[in-house]
Order: structure tokens, then C-alpha cells, then sequence
């Protein structure tokens, strides 16, 4: 509208004054512009004065948009590379944001098998997401919410509903323009108030699934101007031992094929198991019309946090910075130098930690999970082995499994197989003193073996594996009050997407107890995803044996955390939230930090036993 005005003012003879505002951000003070160029898209704010009819100045901030997809294959690690970015960005001073354009028809990933999707992620509103919203919050300090990622199905269902209401006033409904507009709205949504707003589009170039988002992207690209979008395309450069070099033709056409649909990409991110050299990075410069500078080589590291010194030292951040004529003072990555230095170079030797799943043939089931382990290793300055065991596997080979671990974590998951695994765990840890931390199902696998095998009741179990139990220490709530305030209701019927305990609740720890001890304080905030609850039915019986339920939910008075006491054991604790969810490589997390420090504890009692 303000483009429009003034274009019309021009038109008429009415004078329009143009000056730069200095943004409370520190992308700093733009140049000063005049009305053509403004049009033009080139400026980041800019104040518009109509001097004859005495409006009120106003300020039209400009997002900057980084746009990443991927081509030749998937899972090169766009995530990865869109938060490093990201973490140079915000090391620089600007306000930095990312979302997560996934192509598949799901609504979200809550109903997606880890085998298909991996880990899902929660946010602390409870948005069921993509797990590179994990990395998003590992790299940036912003925090991620329902804006930050979406799907093809979550669009479709928006514009199918608006359809429905008559917003459309019975128009034909289309992929140009309905699902793009929508597309680009959920974008700008996520990019309010920020600098730089990352848009990693899931998928690869070519694919049918992703070509409304590609399409959106490019009309974007036309809408913001050149000076506020940044293409970068991440591809694969893949080596041939056979022929014994690295072969460009796949980033070739993977181009080729971005530029057939009206994107042409600003950076290419090479992808490969070794530096590309620079003879090669000519060759893919000439055959897809990116400059030299800007094809980036992107090779396999030992740590994910090495990425962002990588990028800086061949000045992706600048040239970004240049295309989106940004302005932002000398980046500092000493936060990232500390954090490789601490995982490659660990004074405090090494822990091994069992790790009881069902889902570990595919570690990025448990991503955050592995992430917070290797984070709670770095704040002890000890490095964190971390030992992957099928819990189908303890059920037919036993818990000689654990032998020479010196922790146990038995971690979430859904479904009746491998359950009894987890319990044998749990009973071995508690038996033989060693540490434990279970997480979600893990801390109602430790209620089940307490019941079973402290308390006698032999049947106990959750309702979720036996609906027909004498004694359901776990059974499903049917009522709760989500992150915002409203009380949500479910039954056996109800859908399973979408009803569970979802998002950051509150939850008050007992003084004195092993968890307030790791938390340094009565009252915490973690965030949730699970169906089934602590019975509190049981609860009196278990205290009765020695079991300390150290931790409630402040609104429902649900189980949020159970241990033992130190004189019955080391280091037990169960909690029904997810508390990898806040951890971070700089922050960490106290119940992770304390967890490995347990184990470190129990390498040195073995050492000296």
C-alpha cells in the first residue's frame, strides 16, 4: 500500500520527503535513498513523509530473507548449515530468526513414525515439529514457536478452511495464487521483528512435493527485491573412489533444475566428505553462474559446532551480509572455539552411558537426547561415549549388556515392543547402584519395575501395553490444561495427533530432594509430550517403600519427577517431562550436567574399587 501511495503521490505532483531511520536493531544507518529506489525495494527502513497532508511519519521495516534448499539428496544437513549460519549472524548483533518448510502432506510429524521422521520436536507453546528446530535453538538464542515450522498438509488444511468459510467468496481455489499466498504469510508471520529470517525448505529440488514452496520462494524473491532475499543452495559433491575424484554433475544439475523454476542461487553450499578444491569450485562457478567466492565447501566434520567457523573462514557471513546490504559489526565465535575445544579435548577423561531405545537403528529418533548427553559432557569438560542398546536386545541377551557402562538412560517412546527391555534396565540400575535418568516412558518404566518388583504387585503396568491390568500404575489422562490455559479433554477414540500434554508447564520440586538439588531451585519450567500419566492412585503405596516423588505439575498435581533417596541410591531419577528439549551447547542443562557427573562419579568408584 505504501508503494502504491507513493507512486500515486509522485504522479500527481505531491511532494515526498524520504529519510533513513536508524533501527534499534544494529544493522545500523542505511544510506540515504530517494523515492525510485525506495520503490525498488532497496532500503531496510525507511520513513515516509507526506509533507501537504500532515500524516504522521511512519516506519516500514524490511525483513532480510535467507532462503536454504537442497538439492542432489536429502539429509546433507541444511538444518545444520541454516543455524550455523544463523549463529554468525546473531554473533554479529542482528536479530535472527528460522523456520522449517516441510513438503510432506502431514499435518505435523506427532503421528509420524521415528523410522520416517526421526525425532519430533516440541516448542515451548507445543507445537509438534521438524528436529531441525532442535538444531534452530542449539545454534541461536531464539526461541522457536508454531510459526517456525510447517508443512505442506498444515497449508493445504489453512486454505481448505478458509475455502470452507467463504473467504474465497466461491472463487476457484488454486495452487497460484491461494497455497502460495498462504505459504508466504506463514513466512512473513514467522519473520515479524526480526533481522534475518532463515527459510529451509525440506526436501530436494525436483521434487513434486516441494514445488508450491519453491514456487512461493521465488515470488518472494520478486516481492521483497534483490536486496532483501538470499538464495543458498546446499548440493552434494560426491566422491568417486573408483575414478578417484569428486564429481560436480550432480550440483550441476541440481542447479540447473533450481534455475529451470526461477531461482537462481546467490551461495552454493558444497556438501562432501572432503574439502572441494578450488580448480573444482571454478568448474561449478562457470557451469551454474555463481561467483567463485560463493561456492562454499562444506565437508564431513567430527562435531556439528565446527560448522560455524567453517562458513566465517570462507566469509559466508559476509557475503551474505553484502547481498542483503546489511551492516553488522566483526563476528565472535569464541563461544563456538570453547565448545570444539571442550568436546575434542576433555580434561576430565570419558564416561560411557547406555543409552535404551527402541527406535536406535535411526539415532535421529533420539537427536536431542544425544545433543544434551554431549552438551552435559562439555559443561564437565569430559567426554561423553554414548552406547546405543535395542531394548528388544536386553530382552533376549540380558543386562550383561551394561557391563563397563557407567550410566543408564532409558528414553522415551510408544508401543508395547521392547518394553520389558526398559524394565530390566531399570531394575538393573537400581539393583546395582548405577545411575539412571529416565525420560517420559523411561520414568514410567522405573514406576512400573518399583511396583512390580519393590511393592509385589507382579501385574502392574500401564494402561497404554495392558488396558486390562489389576494394577495400572500408568494410565491415560483424559483431561489437562495445555501451554495456553485452555482445558483440553481426550478418550481412547479421540485422535491421536494433537492430544497429548504438549508444550512448557510448570512443575513445583519437594525441597531437599535430589532434584531440587540439580535444579537449584522449587520451581521449573520443561517442556512436554506424552499421553499416559503416574497413576496417583499408587503413589502413597510406592512412598510407603521408600520411593520419593520429588516432583508435580503445578496446575494438575500429576507426577513430573521421581528418585530415590541417597541412602537407598547413588543417582535415580525419573521425569515424565522432556528436559532435552532446553538443552543447549552453550547453556546446557542442569539435569543433563548432573547426570553425566554421576556417572563420571561412578567411573572413578569402579577405578578405585
Amino acid at each position: 500500500m505504501a508503494r502504491v501511495s507513493l507512486l500515486k503521490r509522485e504522479r500527481f505532483g505531491f511532494k515526498q520527503s524520504v529519510s533513513t531511520q536508524k533501527s534499534n536493531s544494529p544493522v545500523g544507518e542505511r544510506r540515504a535513498f530517494d523515492a525510485r529506489q525506495c520503490f525498488a525495494h532497496d532500503f531496510n527502513v525507511v520513513t515516509f513523509r507526506p509533507v501537504e497532508f500532515g500524516f504522521p511519519a511512519k516506519v516500514f521495516p524490511m525483513t532480510k530473507y535467507v532462503f536454504v534448499t537442497g538439492g542432489v539428496v536429502s539429509s546433507l544437513g541444511k538444518g545444520i548449515a541454516a543455524g550455523s549460519l544463523a549463529a554468525i549472524l546473531e554473533s554479529r548483533g542482528l536479530k535472527v530468526s528460522l523456520v522449517k518448510l516441510d513438503p510432506y502432506i502431514n499435518v505435523d510429524p506427532g503421528t509420524m513414525s521415528p523410522y520416517q521422521h526421526g525425532e519430533v520436536y516440541v516448542t515451548n507453546d507445543g507445537a509438534e515439529t521438524d528436529l531441525d528446530l532442535g538444531h534452530y535453538e542449539r545454534f541461536v538464542s531464539q526461541k522457536m514457536t508454531t510459526r517456525n515450522s510447517f508443512t505442506s498438509g498444515k497449508i493445504y488444511q489453512n486454505v481448505i478452511n478458509k475455502e470452507r468459510r467463504g473467504d474465497y467468496l466461491g472463487g476457484t481455489v488454486q495452487v497460484i495464487p491461494h497455497i502460495t499466498d498462504e505459504i508466504i504469510a506463514s513466512i512473513k508471520s514467522a519473520g515479524e521483528g526480526v533481522d534475518v529470517l532463515m527459510v529451509e525448505i525440506g526436501g530436494t529440488v525436483g521434487d513434486i512435493e516441494s514445488l508450491p514452496f519453491m514456487e512461493a520462494i521465488r515470488q518472494m524473491g520478486v516481492e521483497v527485491g534483490r536486496k532483501n532475499r538470499c538464495y543458498i543452495h546446499l548440493t552434494l559433491v560426491p566422491y568417486i573412489a573408483s575414478a578417484g575424484e569428486l564429481k560436480t554433475k550432480p550440483t550441476q544439475h541440481s542447479v540447473q533444475k533450481l534455475r529451470e523454476i526461477g531461482i537462481f542461487p546467490d551461495v552454493l553450499l558444497c556438501r562432501s566428505d572432503r574439502p572441494v578444491p578450488e580448480d573444482e569450485k571454478k568448474k561449478i562457478s562457470l557451469f551454474t553462474n555463481v561467483e567463485q567466492r560463493a561456492v562454499i565447501s562444506v565437508p564431513d566434520v567430527d562435531t556439528i559446532f565446527k560448522v560455524p567457523q567453517m562458513l566465517h573462514d570462507q566469509m559466508l557471513d559476509e557475503i551474505v551480509c553484502h547481498t542483503l546490504d546489511l551492516v553488522a559489526k566483526p563476528a565472535n565465535l569464541a563461544p563456538w572455539t570453547d565448545i570444539v575445544a571442550r568436546t575434542l579435548s576433555p580434561k576430565q577423561g570419558e564416561v560411557n552411558i547406555a543409552f535404551v531405545g527402541k527406535y536406535v537403528e535411526l539415532i535421529d529418533a533420539y537427536k536431542s537426547i544425544h545433543e544434551a548427553l554431549k552438551a552435559g559432557g562439555i559443561k564437565n569438560d569430559c567426554k561423553v561415549n554414548i552406547h546405543y542398546f535395542e531394548s528388544e536386545k536386553i530382552e533376549t541377551d540380558g543386562t550383561g549388556l551394561f557391563a563397563g557402562m557407567d550410566a543408564i538412560l532409558v528414553g522415551p517412546g510408544f508401543g508395547e515392543r521392547g518394553v520389558e527391555g526398559k524394565i530390566l534396565a531399570a531394575k538393573f540400575a537400581r539393583e546395582n547402584k548405577v545411575p539412571y535418568l529416565g525420560i517420559c516412558l523411561g520414568m514410567q518404566i522405573a514406576m512400573i519395575e518399583f511396583a512390580r518388583n519393590v511393592c509385589g504387585l507382579a501385574d502392574a503396568h500401564s494402561t497404554e501395553f495392558d488396558v486390562a491390568t489389576k494394577n495400572p500404575v500408568v494410565g491415560l489422562i483424559t483431561e489437562w490444561q495445555d501451554a495456553t490455559g485452555e482445558v483440553q479433554v481426550r478418550t481412547q477414540s479421540s485422535d491421536k495427533g494433537g492430544t497429548m500434554r504438549l508444550g512448557a508447564q510448570d512443575a513445583t520440586l519437594k525441597a531437599g530432594t535430589l532434584a531440587a538439588s540439580i535444579y537449584g531451585s522449587t520451581q521449573i519450567n520443561e517442556r512436554h509430550r506424552h499421553r499416559y500419566e503416574v497413576n496417583n492412585n499408587f503413589v502413597a503405596q510406592f512412598e510407603a517403600k521408600g520411593l520419593v516423588v520429588s516432583g508435580r505439575s503445578a496446575v494438575q498435581d500429576l507426577v513430573e519427577v521421581m528418585e530415590y533417596p541417597a541412602a537407598t541410591h547413588p543417582w535415580f531419577l525419573g521425569v515424565q517431562y522432556h528436559p532435552e528439549f532446553n538443552s543447549t551447547p552453550r547453556g546446557g542443562h542442569p539435569l543433563f550436567k548432573a547426570f553425566v557427573a554421576a556417572a563420571m562419579v561412578q567411573r572413578d568408584r569402579k577405578v578405585a574399587a
